[in-house]
This record gives C-alpha cells, sequence and structure tokens, in this order.
C-alpha cells in the first residue's frame, strides 16, 4: 500500500526533471533553431481579444510583459494536442455521456461538490498568498458551514448565501495565479499528455497545489489515487455536456490549436488580473 506521500514524491520528481527538460529544450530550441515564420508559435493577447473591455482597463500595462508566451515546443505541443483532442471525442465525452445517462444530474452535482470543497486548502492558501484576506474568509465559512450542514460537502448550502461585502472578491484557484500575480512569467506554453493545456509557471503551480490536496495524504495506491482522479474529472465533464467551452471555441475554427492556446493564455492572465 502506497501512502500519498509516495505518491507526491513520484509527481515532484516527474514534474521537477519534466519542466527542467522542456525549460533547457526550449531555450535552446528557440534560440538555436530558425523556424520558417508560419511554423514560430507565439500565443498572444491583448486587451482586445477580451470580450468585457472595460474589466481590463489597465490589463495591458499591468501587464504588458506577459503579451507573448512562446511556443518552442510546438511540435510536441502539437502531437498531444492532437491525441487529447482525439481522446475528447473518442472516449471521455462518450464515457461523460454514458455516465450522465446512468446517473442522475443531482448525484453528480453531489460529488462535484464535494471535490470542491476537498480543495478548501489550495483556495485559502493561495488567498493568503495573494492578499485576498476577505475572500479567504469567505472560502473558511464556506468550508465549515457546507463540511457541517452539507454532509461533508455533498450540499452546497452557502451557494444561494447573500455576501457580506460588496463586490465580491474572486478566489484564487491555485498557486499558478499567485506566481502570476508575483511576477513569474509563464515560460514556454506547454501541452501536457491527457491534461490539456499549460505552461511551465502552470506546472509548478499545479505541483505545489497537489501537496494543498488533501487526497494527496490518502493512503491509496497509485492506480486508486488515479482512479479517484479520473472520476473527478469524468463527473465535472458530465456536468458541462450542454455549452461545453472547448467545443464551443474549437467547432469551425480554422486552427483548433492555435484557438485553443490562445484562449488558455487569455484565461489565466485574466485569472492573473483579478
Amino acid at each position: 500500500m502506497k501512502t500519498g506521500e509516495t505518491i507526491s514524491q513520484y509527481l515532484l520528481t516527474f514534474m521537477v526533471v519534466t519542466a527542467l527538460f522542456f525549460g533547457v529544450a526550449g531555450v535552446a530550441f528557440a534560440s538555436d533553431t530558425a523556424m520558417p515564420e508560419d511554423q514560430v508559435q507565439l500565443a498572444q493577447f491583448s486587451a482586445g481579444d477580451i470580450s468585457d473591455e472595460e474589466e481590463f482597463d489597465d490589463f495591458n500595462s499591468e501587464y504588458a510583459e506577459h503579451k507573448l508566451v512562446a511556443d518552442p515546443l510546438y511540435y510536441w505541443n502539437r502531437v498531444w494536442f492532437e491525441i487529447n483532442d482525439a481522446l475528447y471525442h473518442g472516449l471521455f465525452r462518450p464515457t461523460a455521456e454514458g455516465y450522465a445517462w446512468l446517473v442522475p444530474a443531482k448525484p453528480r452535482t453531489w460529488v462535484s461538490n464535494f471535490f470542491t470543497n476537498l480543495l478548501f486548502p489550495v483556495r485559502f492558501i493561495n488567498n493568503i498568498l495573494t492578499g485576498k484576506f476577505d475572500a479567504a474568509y469567505m472560502e473558511t465559512s464556506k468550508f465549515i458551514a457546507n463540511t457541517s450542514f452539507g454532509v461533508l460537502g455533498l450540499g452546497d448550502v452557502t451557494g444561494g448565501m447573500p455576501r457580506n461585502w460588496e463586490p465580491e472578491r474572486p478566489t484564487a484557484d491555485g498557486f499558478g495565479q499567485t506566481l502570476g500575480k508575483a511576477g513569474v512569467g509563464h515560460g514556454v506554453y506547454l501541452v501536457w499528455p491527457f491534461i490539456g493545456p499549460s505552461s511551465i509557471r502552470e506546472s509548478v503551480g499545479w505541483l505545489a497545489d497537489a501537496y494543498c490536496d488533501p487526497l494527496t495524504y490518502g493512503r491509496f495506491t497509485f492506480i486508486e489515487f488515479a482512479a479517484i482522479r479520473v472520476y473527478s474529472n469524468l463527473n465535472s465533464l458530465s456536468l458541462q455536456l450542454k455549452g461545453n467551452e472547448y467545443e464551443a471555441l474549437t467547432e469551425g475554427a480554422v486552427d483548433k490549436y492555435a484557438a485553443v492556446r490562445d484562449a488558455y493564455i487569455r484565461f489565466r492572465a485574466k485569472k492573473v488580473a483579478e
């Protein structure tokens, strides 16, 4: 029986080695290889790319250094994007549809609430690190109420309650956002097998969040741990089959890879700007 500590050590070793490999390879690739202009990929965003421009009046000036995110690992990223996209349409979505057909929406919502409630430490710690103390208070009060009266978080008893301040500050979503607020750039764009779009910064943030996840410290074998994660993601997808953002983004896109990449960079920039 492997402990969550052993799993976290595996994750740490894998992520650090891979991040170092991609960081070194990316720098070498970008500096030593002269690619044709149509193959040099830069994930770009500006305030004009975001629908609600008023929300980001100061976006350009504050985050000007993040306007370009290099994609020197284009060929790796493209291959895994195509594989992930094929798996989504050929396996993940059909499985989620079958699961949604078998299990009613309410129990699936309970499961989603449970996993969301379980990740309270991730949100709380990053709220503190980013100075969102009011959001940290909100997360704490929600966690206590939902754990106590929502039966370990299965029910979201605080969902319809009024807030004690206006406007409510958005809660932090992870250490990647915290690093971005501290001025750490993306590094290079990166697509992970089976996981999807990321970057060196966001991958490091994901690893830090894993250490704050209570599941990491459970006494699970690696297979059991992976099965829990797969089930959580499957359940989440089953609740997002209608109006799916990924499908809306890629449907009819001339270049689905570029559309997803640029949307991801814009989304992470928006989270950093909150």
